[in-house]
């Protein structure tokens, strides 16, 4: 698995990672806030969303980038929200970049 070489904060709040194997992710705030997966976003048993897009503030932006031991990062959201993990699997499978985007389509 890839690894992050490279972890930016872009000037809309949202973020772009260089990936170990070159690819360059990018990452819109909104949609990456809108894909945390910690108890207070998604139930932890039931999967059930808990956070709708309307709940996300259109101005939302990622305010820090934290390394999560060897597997993730945790973002500090302008919101206040922090407590999500994002594993760097999840993350390249959440890339907005036009290849990504097309191969999901596909």
């Amino acid at each position: 698995m890839s690894q992050p070489r490279k972890v930016e904060l872009t000037p809309e709040g949202g973020l772009v990672i260089v990936w170990s194997d070159g690819h360059r992710a990018i990452h819109r705030p909104a949609a990456l806030r809108l894909a945390c997966q910690c108890a207070h976003c998604e139930d932890e048993w039931t999967g059930q969303r808990r956070v709708a897009a309307g709940d996300i503030p259109a101005d939302i932006r990622v305010v820090e980038s934290r390394p999560v031991g060897r597997y993730g990062l945790q973002f500090v959201w302008s919101d206040g929200h922090s407590t999500g993990i994002y594993t760097f699997q999840r993350l390249r499978e959440l890339c907005e970049c036009d290849p990504c985007r097309t191969g999901r389509t596909a």
